[in-house]
């Protein structure tokens, strides 16, 4: 096929990438390369990845007997907050973004770098500077307020290192805003030649309706719980009755935020999804046009629905109804999605590598947690189902079973290009495998628990319930097996894995026309891009490749 856009032959291959251009911690440290930078917050929230594991499985252990003989009651309430702070603050929100967005926007759009270098890497360290706060609170007597941090329980009842907590999560936010930024100026001010906003990968889409909501929700969290600080440690009345405070104001405000937050850590995945779909069928995707149109939809509804939240406060019907008819709305561009990934696969060429396997256990569990999110919309169920284990169950499904499976998926479709290597594909098939029936085995019981009217932050419960507790204490220990395995083989890989090549799946975007691992600036000369997006039926240079699918042994050293 004949393009402008260059192609790095594996025979021509410059010595010289971003993983070896300079040694030593202080390059790494100093660095404003967003491909490095991308590994250090790799490595990061991998870290507060396993300091959540660590409290969830305290809990489940603690929930295989009805009477909850592990830990007291206060430190359960603990154990459940600091797992929810470090998975959805310093796990879920920032894992796509700022690991895949960071290394691969650039290298989609042609350029040699994000709009701002140096904002990049005061992102990670404000983050860093956010975790330890946090960390700091865990370790001087934690945090047992839920993750939600109702207020007046934690500006003047807890008893536990609130006040650094907040501080903690108001200092991560700005890390979000600035991530956000430099997605939304990169975006508009460095596509390359041909790169018009139509030729765009669906990954950058998610990503810049995901910046949208960086920018315009983070600072309303951010507030929000630095007003908690200032009533807990000045005693001013903004949501403590007895001051003239409205702890329902709290509620407002930190839902605003918090709702469209759950889409900040999907739509990122979504775009993962919308990457490996075609490349693995051997399709274009369906409706590209529609796909992009609904990452935006979802980013502007999704700040209309936050009282859904709050059916239960007391606010007037009028409210509830608009809140719960919106609730129902912000679900059909979701459904966009899946419809056109679904339409994308049919009578595809299917190739069941690991990060088609992970895209088919993320449509699975999304559409799950998505049906089960519009019974929690319903005013009449809701009264049932609210604060009942149901809720974690529908909760657990969009954001273990859709954005961990799209991390873990995206991990593995970009690893050859991260690291120029390719992993054991028997491994990494076992542990998808793996994860799916783990995570089922464990949140699939909680949906009858919740049914059965079992109230999530309990530390004990009746008898009736032991064998669904356990079944789902047994699932989570078949979770942590298929959470272990992708880091064993993912490092191993890293040095002894095969050499993957510029392009080995192969694909049709502007990173697999670049050497694996990338130069360091990415491009010898600045791409220009001359066809459309998933364009596999045009371009005879991306014929599926002999072992792509089991066609003959799968990649890998296996």
């Amino acid at each position: 096929m004949s393009t402008n856009a260059q192609t790095i032959s594996p025979h021509t291959m410059p010595e010289t990438d971003y993983l070896n251009a300079s040694y030593g911690i202080k390059s790494w440290l100093l660095t404003t390369d967003h491909k490095r930078i991308a590994l250090l917050y790799l490595f990061s929230v991998t870290f507060f990845f396993f300091v959540g594991g660590i409290f969830a499985t305290m809990i489940r252990i603690h929930l295989l007997t009805p009477g909850g003989y592990l830990v007291t009651p206060e430190t359960y309430n603990k154990l459940f907050t600091m797992h929810g702070v470090a998975m959805i603050f310093f796990f879920l929100i920032p894992s796509i973004p700022a690991v895949l967005g960071n290394f691969l926007i650039p290298i989609m759009i042609g350029a040699k770098d994000l709009a701002f270098p140096k904002l990049n890497l005061l992102s990670w360290y404000i983050y860093l500077i956010g975790g330890g706060f946090v960390l700091y609170s865990f370790s001087t007597g934690g945090l047992d307020t839920g993750w939600t941090f109702y207020t007046p329980l934690s500006s003047v009842y807890s008893n536990s290192a609130v006040t650094a907590a907040v501080i903690g999560i108001f200092i991560n936010g700005f890390s979000s805003i600035l991530t956000g930024l430099n997605f939304v100026v990169t975006i508009h001010t460095m596509r390359a030649p041909g790169m018009t906003w139509f030729r765009l990968p669906l990954f950058v889409w998610s990503h810049y309706a995901t910046s949208l909501i960086f920018i315009l929700g983070t600072p309303v969290i951010a507030i929000t719980l630095l007003l908690v600080a200032l009533e807990r440690v000045f005693h001013l009345g903004f949501f403590n009755p007895a001051l003239g405070g409205d702890p329902i104001l709290f509620q407002h405000l930190f839902w605003f935020y918090s709702h469209p937050a759950v889409y900040i850590m999907i739509l990122p995945a979504m775009g993962v999804i919308s990457e490996i779909i075609p490349t693995f069928a051997r399709r274009p995707i369906f409706g590209y046009s529609f796909i992009a149109g609904s990452s935006i939809a979802i980013a502007v509804i999704g700040f209309l629905v936050w009282a859904h939240h709050m059916f239960l406060t007391g606010e007037s019907l009028y409210a509830a109804i608009a809140f719960s008819l919106m609730s129902y709305l912000v679900a059909i561009p979701s459904a966009v999605k899946v419809f056109n990934w679904t339409s994308t696969l049919y009578k595809g060429s299917i190739a069941l590598d690991t990060p088609m396997l992970y895209a088919m256990g993320f449509i699975g569990l999304f559409l799950i947690g998505g049906l089960t999110g519009l019974f929690l919309a319903c005013l009449g169920l809701d009264i049932h189902l609210h604060d009942t284990y149901f809720v974690i169950a529908h909760f657990h499904y969009i954001m273990v079973g859709g954005a961990v499976m799209g991390y873990l998926g995206g991990l593995h479709f970009w690893w050859p290009k991260i690291s120029g290597r390719m992993y054991p594909e028997f491994l990494a098939r076992a542990a998808a495998i793996i994860l799916f029936i783990g995570f089922n085995l464990t949140f699939f019981p909680q949906f009858l628990l919740g049914y059965m009217g079992m109230p999530r932050r309990y530390h004990s419960y009746p008898p009736e319930l032991q064998v669904l507790n356990v079944m789902s204490t047994a699932g989570a220990s078949i979770l942590a097996l298929g959470y272990l395995l992708p880091i064993i083989y993912l490092v191993w890989s890293y040095k002894y894995g095969r050499v993957a090549g510029p392009n080995p799946w192969p694909a049709t975007g502007l990173e697999w026309k670049t050497q694996s691992p990338p130069l360091t600036e990415n491009f010898d000369v600045t791409p220009v891009v001359d066809w459309e997006p998933y364009d596999f039926e045009h371009r005879p240079d991306l014929a599926l490749e002999p072992g792509v699918g089991g066609l003959l042994p799968a990649h890998g050293d296996d």
